[in-house]
């Protein structure tokens, strides 16, 4: 592990020397001499020197205004440059067995041969296997795709710089490249000066596919086959698609007056006009490849007898796909459509049937090594992005729906349905959807806010079969949610059954979840549409924001567990859909493990996940860092199911009960209970400035006249970060375990970190927070920016925190936080050196800021949003 660091440090030291001369060259020696001595004070304060704290403090004070956008500029592009080097080095050649460990795949079909698992059994678990990543809609992405693309070329760069048989000149051409692209990414405006609209966000998510994706996906699937048939003997059946991907990206409606039903058609077409251009590419390629001659009887018999029968059926191809990219880009610039609809490709099964075709005559005729070429990997994306290029989820919030039928029952004179009982709710939503006459009357005209869902459901209704993934109703609360939907979609005319999934995302909905769940699978109308398969989405933000983390973590366990026995008692195939962000306020922890610490048997239909933000392009925007994040997914996902972790023992739940409660009372006491609480959260965070920042199409608030309860979970958990005291990922959790404790449970949690991967993940999770916190600053943003009647909460939060710091070492790591993980710790303390003038800057600003009233100065605000995505960066958790 050593030379890893060593050969990182060895990069980031390289980079930030060219970014220095990007910075003299741009601004001058002064400004450099500053930056470089305000880089110095911070490393020397970090390692405890008092007095160059103070001199730390007074700079950044008293920094001139015409100083603080290349000096926060200057710290804010080495944090970005740092975390290329460190995404870099995980797909080293030389740091990937290191980076991956005993968390590969290779590692852990190494393992199942050594334990004697039969062949049989690991063979039916990989072809269950799913890993389903769904692409959100409201990314927190704070980088610019100009500034991203940039990134991708370092990054390249790098990887050609590791080869030790370089020429010098060619070390010197590369080097020349590296200052270039530096340089660019410096006279680059890093801020978004416009809010990206819904179909600007499923550009950047199309990009992510075309840049990466489309190239990770068959080199995964390579890699599986690659381990179960040295391993196993076997090869992966080429029509399984162990990887798919879907989109929130102008699909989720959920609080965002900006996603219409029109948006939704627009995407929907873009994405095929992409499909079918990659696919056009990958056509002609195979056109230029396949020249042999010899093919199978049938084949010449189905396709034609030729002298190169195989590129004849690509040049077909390739004629159907041109004019598929002309339809879909006709009618997205709205032009006059020149092309027949009965000319191009819808079906996916248009594309895989001859290529499926060409690949089998291939291997029957001797070629196997050529049908296994740039023809299987095209094979295999088909099957994972098909021509809709990522399937798209539909989502909205429960209440919508209601008041819809609300409007359609008042106009034909049955009463007001929001005013009905539940049952009666259910009684009447079951007749409808099982009458065959229209309930919506032809001549009415609804209100906008009816009419835009039924448009939507419209929308969804023209679609293809498999194009729309599911149907997430957001807040849902009562079975009558889920018939809502089910109803509004068959008086739009939908002839499929689209998997409809509540969403349980509060404390009690989550509890709730097995009744809601049972009443539905009650009635036989119900189980007669859904064939047995039910998915039903886990919100992980909203309960962590309503309850706490431990709370929220322990009542989303029991809901994933009470679903799977329910749906198995019931016979019903159970897709968990995770509503999980990058950070631990809303769920995230490491994939594998938080992969392995899930109920039992709750994975055996594969994953469902969001990926978020900038988590996408941490985990999905290289093609080799895709490769290594679907191959950790996956080999979580089959040891989970071929080795489920325990069955938690009542002891522990009993403790889990107990903690959980504590948890949730003191997060409740503190955040709903303390009446200074959001004015001190208001003034000791960059919440309010936020608003201004244009990170996603969404607003920040569902309720834009309501408090912390209508803040999304991502405002909430990202202000908290930059003022680093990180509060809603550990209030109450680490005070509940020292109350357990005090009650003479340590052996008992000791014993639960050792045994059980649910509560070792949360401890590990605490750890990864407790070590990004950082008190002094925390207090410093409380002496320059909060009132002074408002200092005791500050000072409250600051002391629980340190005791729950104790707390946790005392179960996990005696005396050192991530002491297991010290890849990670290293890479924080790394950060914390340019981070911490960022912060500092900061308070200055906001400051200054605050004290110019309605007429702030626009060199502050631009310079504040500059340490706002800095410090995300250096975090790399924005929300």
């Amino acid at each position: 592990m050593s030379q890893l660091y060593e050969s990182m440090r060895n990069n980031i030291h390289m980079l930030g020397d060219f970014l220095g001369e990007t910075i003299r060259d741009a601004q001058g020696n002064e400004i450099l001499e500053l930056i470089e001595n305000i880089r110095q004070l911070s490393r020397a304060s970090r390692g405890g020197d008092e007095k160059a704290r103070e001199q730390l403090l007074d700079i950044l004070a008293n920094i001139s205004t015409e100083n603080v956008i290349p000096v926060a500029r200057a710290f804010s592009q080495f944090l970005n440059l740092t975390n290329i080097a460190e995404q870099y080095q995980t797909i080293s050649r030389h740091s990937q067995d290191a980076s991956l460990g005993e968390r590969s795949l290779g590692t852990l079909f190494e393992r199942l041969k050594a334990q004697n698992v039969p062949a049989e059994k690991v063979i039916e678990t990989v072809e269950k296997l799913l890993i389903d990543l769904v692409l959100t809609a409201h990314p927190t992405e704070v980088t610019r795709r100009s500034l991203v693309n940039k990134h991708v070329e370092i990054n390249r760069c790098l990887s050609r710089l590791e080869h030790d048989d370089l020429t010098e000149k060619e070390t010197t051409k590369l080097k020349r490249r590296l200052m270039q692209l530096i340089a660019l990414a410096w006279h680059t405006n890093e801020i978004r000066t416009q809010r990206p609209t819904p179909v600007d966000e499923a550009k950047w998510g199309m990009a992510v596919i075309e840049n990466s994706l489309w190239k990770a996906v068959p080199e995964f699937c390579r890699q599986l086959n690659f381990h179960l048939e040295k391993n196993f003997g076997v090869q992966h059946p080429v029509g399984l698609a162990p990887v798919r991907f879907s989109s929130w990206m102008g699909g989720d409606r959920d609080g965002n007056p900006f996603v219409t039903a029109e948006t939704t058609r627009q995407v929907l077409r873009m994405n095929r006009w992409k499909a079918a251009e990659l696919f056009l590419e990958d056509v002609k390629s195979l056109a230029d490849e396949l020249s042999v001659i010899s093919c199978t009887d049938e084949f010449s018999a189905k396709y034609g007898d030729h002298l190169e029968p195989y590129r004849v059926l690509m040049k077909t191809l390739r004629a159907k796909l041109t004019k598929t990219v002309t339809y879909y880009g006709e009618l997205l610039e709205g032009k006059t459509l020149t092309v027949d609809p009965s000319e191009i490709l819808t079906q996916d099964e248009q594309l895989w049937e001859p290529l499926y075709d060409c690949y089998q005559s291939l291997h029957q005729c001797g070629m196997r090594i050529i049908a296994n070429g740039g023809l299987l990997d095209c094979l295999r994306r088909v099957r994972c992005f098909g021509l809709g290029l990522s399937r798209l989820d539909i989502r909205q919030e429960s209440t919508r729906h209601a008041m819809a039928i609300a409007e359609i029952t008042r106009y034909i004179g049955l009463g007001d349905y929001s005013q009905w009982t539940e049952d009666d709710k259910q009684a009447f939503l079951v007749r409808e959807l099982s009458s065959r006459r229209p309930l919506i009357p032809t001549n009415w005209t609804p209100s906008p806010e009816t009419q835009e869902i039924l448009a939507t459901c419209k929308v969804v209704a023209e679609q293809p079969e498999g194009v729309i993934s599911a149907y997430v109703i957001s807040m849902a609360r009562e079975a009558s949610d889920v018939l809502a939907v089910h109803l509004l979609l068959k008086e739009s005319g939908c002839q499929t059954t689209i998997p409809v999934a509540p969403l349980f995302e509060t404390l009690d909905d989550l509890d709730r979840c097995e009744k809601v769940m049972t009443s539905l699978f009650n009635i036989g109308w119900y189980r007669g549409v859904i064939n047995n398969k039910q998915m039903v989405m886990i919100g992980y933000s909203d309960s962590a924001k309503d309850a706490g983390m431990l709370a929220a973590s322990w009542a989303q366990y029991r809901a994933q567990e009470a679903l799977v026995n329910l749906c198995e008692k019931f016979n019903i195939e159970l897709t968990l859909f995770h509503g999980r962000g990058g950070t631990i306020g809303r769920g995230g922890a490491p994939a594998h493990a938080a992969l392995l610490s899930q109920p039992p048997r709750s994975l055996k239909n594969g994953l469902r996940v969001t990926e978020q933000g900038e988590m996408i392009r941490f985990k999905l925007g290289l093609p080799a860092v895709a490769v290594e994040s679907l191959d950790l997914y996956a080999s979580a996902i089959l040891e989970a199911n071929i080795f489920p972790p325990p069955e938690p023992q009542q002891t522990w739940r009993n403790v889990m009960d107990q903690g959980s409660a504590i948890s949730c009372e003191i997060y409740r006491n503190i955040v709903r209970g303390e009446p200074d609480f959001v004015p001190y959260f208001r003034a000791a965070t960059p919440e309010l400035e936020l608003s201004k920042l244009p990170l996603g199409s969404r607003p920040a608030k569902r309720n834009p006249n309501g408090g912390v309860e209508s803040l999304r979970a991502i405002p909430w958990i990202f202000a908290w970060m930059q003022n680093r005291l990180m509060l809603p990922a550990w209030l109450g959790a680490g005070a509940a375990l020292r109350q357990l404790i005090e009650q003479g449970n340590e052996s008992l949690l000791k014993e639960m970190c050792e045994k059980w991967p649910f509560f070792s993940t949360r401890i590990g999770m605490l750890e990864m927070v407790f070590s990004k916190t950082d008190l002094w600053l925390a207090e410093h943003y409380d002496q320059r920016l909060v009132p002074e009647k408002l200092h005791h909460l500050g000072k409250s939060l600051r002391s629980q925190l340190q005791a729950d710091i104790k707390t946790v070492l005392s179960l996990a790591h005696e005396g050192q936080l991530m002491a297991d993980l010290p890849w990670i710790a290293e890479s924080i303390a790394l950060r914390n050196v340019y981070t911490d003038p960022l912060n500092l800057l900061q308070v200055e600003l906001l400051h200054r800021l605050r004290n110019q009233g309605d007429s702030p100065n626009p060199a502050l605000e631009q310079a504040l949003m500059i340490t706002i995505t800095g410090i995300a960066a250096g975090m790399r958790n924005t929300g």
